[in-house]
């Protein structure tokens, strides 16, 4: 009897949960199309960063895109919001795309503009900084979730991506 019931349960498909953090529905930069960031991600380490063009931060692109290219086979993604909300993005998202490109060379995925302060937070961000208890005070604040899309780390824009602190928190995670 006992056999038959698990037979049953190695024959039916696991249903993984969408997690919280993840279970919203973006728009690639430039794109068209909407994902679902649960579909996409579940089950990696992500790094979601809201980003800016014209930032002091802004040379974090590059280690950025290091850091996902050092561990994205491994599990790692990098998730690049851009954000106007402190005033440092540029305008369109042609001109975004192209400046982290053509400057950075970033292949992280990067969506739409995002809104990330308290008051206007877009979905992600607003799951994101009450789960951190924390919103984006300034661009490039970076929350690391786990494998089940739980939050393990909130830092702010002043920590470089390649941080130890980030960096031992992610070897840990993958």
């Amino acid at each position: 009897m006992r056999f038959a019931a698990l037979s049953l349960l190695l024959a039916a498909p696991a249903e993984v949960a969408c997690p919280p953090a993840l279970d919203v529905t973006v728009r690639p930069l430039g794109g068209q199309e909407t994902v679902r960031l649960c579909e996409r991600y579940a089950g990696k380490v992500v790094l979601v960063v809201n980003t800016a063009s014209r930032c002091g931060y802004t040379p974090q692109f590059e280690r950025l895109e290091t850091l996902y290219k050092k561990y994205k086979d491994r599990g790692l993604v990098v998730l690049g919001f851009p954000s106007n909300d402190f005033r440092q993005e540029l305008g369109t998202e042609q001109q975004i795309g192209d400046f982290c490109r053509l400057t950075y060379g970033v292949e992280f995925p990067m969506f739409s503009k995002t809104r990330v302060t308290k008051t206007d937070a877009d979905p992600i961000y607003r799951n994101l900084g009450e789960a951190a208890g924390e919103y984006p005070a300034w661009n490039f604040h970076k929350y690391l979730l786990d494998r089940e899309g739980r939050l393990v780390g909130s830092y702010p824009g002043m920590i470089e991506p390649d941080d130890k602190r980030i960096l031992q928190k992610i070897e840990e995670l993958l």
